[in-house]
Order: structure tokens, then C-alpha cells, then sequence
């Protein structure tokens, strides 16, 4: 991921934590920060999400209905401005015994050097079994 906007740079250093070292990702939320999830395929996780707990709440629900198999990895991340980034990801995790992926965008808001939205929106029709790329 290119870091030549700051807001890039900052969400590197976010990607880095999740989902396995949340707690040190604190100093890079704002104290308002919402997750926002959209699956109308894994109800169970949608909804939104309020700060560090909320965020450390949504990966834990995650982690048990996906055996802890979640991985991500960001293709492209780009610059809106100076508020926004938008993301490209692949989501790689095992859901019934299926190891899958798919596609996602993640929209993030930033000010001030923190991290204050994001919306994760999954390709929800569109899974594929996990390659090794």
C-alpha cells in the first residue's frame, strides 16, 4: 500500500493490529469511532460498532463464527481528500467448514490523525474457495 497521504499512512499502521493486536490500535481511533458492517448473509454481525470495545466486540463475533480463520489482505488503498480512504480487500476466512474469500470495500473517515468511521461493505453474492496468492 503506497503511504504518500497521511491518512495512508495511518491506516497502514491500523491494518497492522487488526485483528490480533487491537488494544495498541486505541491511539488511532477517535474517541467517537463507529464500525459500520453490512451483511445481510451474516446478520448476526451487522450493525454498528462504537469504539475500541465495539471494534474489539465486532472481531471477537468474527473470530467465533469463523474459527479465528479471518484474514484480510488490502489491494489498493486510495486517498478522498484529506477525510477520506477508500480500500479494496480480500477477505479470506472459513465459515462452515468452506474456506472462502471474497471481495470488500472498506470506506474510512479521518480527522485529525485518527480514525473516526468506516464502513465495511463485503461482496456478499460473489465467494470463491481461498487461493494462495
Amino acid at each position: 500500500m503506497s503511504t504518500d497521504h497521511p491518512n495512508l499512512s495511518l491506516l497502514e499502521r491500523f491494518s497492522n493490529l487488526i485483528p490480533h493486536d487491537l488494544a495498541s490500535a486505541e491511539e488511532l481511533l477517535a474517541e467517537n469511532f463507529v464500525w459500520h458492517y453490512f451483511n445481510p448473509r451474516l446478520p448476526e454481525l451487522e450493525g454498528d460498532y462504537a469504539g475500541l470495545n465495539g471494534l474489539q466486540t465486532f472481531f471477537q463475533k468474527l473470530g467465533s463464527l469463523t474459527n479465528h480463520s479471518f484474514q484480510v489482505k488490502d489491494r489498493q488503498a486510495f486517498s478522498v481528500g484529506d477525510e477520506l480512504v477508500v480500500t479494496s480487500a480480500k477477505p479470506m476466512l472459513t465459515l462452515e467448514g468452506q474456506s472462502l474469500e471474497t471481495d470488500a470495500v472498506v470506506v474510512w473517515r479521518m480527522v485529525g490523525n485518527r480514525i473516526v468511521e468506516a464502513w465495511d461493505i463485503p461482496a456478499i453474492h460473489t465467494k470463491r474457495p481461498q487461493t494462495q496468492d
